[in-house]
């Protein structure tokens, strides 16, 4: 699994009920076709992730089918969801 390009936004909490900074990021993604997770038109990753102080944690993920935008029931491997970690923790970093 690669990862091709990324949208990056920070979620406000006007609130202030969450504790931390959220962050969403839509990444599209590049599965190998021998992947059970591979699809026809490709796969993008909407992924919410919380930082606290210097924690990072994936709050949760949707798996989305590009052609007809169709929710997939598929989870992540662990090494996959690292990796996914990762790269949005790199960007966070970036963009501060």
């Amino acid at each position: 699994m690669n990862i091709l390009s990324y949208i990056m936004e920070e979620i406000l909490d006007p609130t202030n009920i969450i504790e931390g900074e959220r962050y969403e990021f839509l990444l599209e993604l590049d599965i190998d076709e021998e992947d059970e997770l591979f699809q026809e038109g490709g796969i993008d990753a909407r992924v919410i992730v919380s930082k606290k102080e210097d924690a990072y944690a994936i709050v949760t993920y949707f798996l989305i089918a590009k052609r007809d935008q169709s929710y997939l029931e598929f989870a992540l491997e662990e090494d996959e969801e690292e990796e996914i970690l990762a790269f949005c923790k790199e960007h966070i970093l970036a963009g501060e």
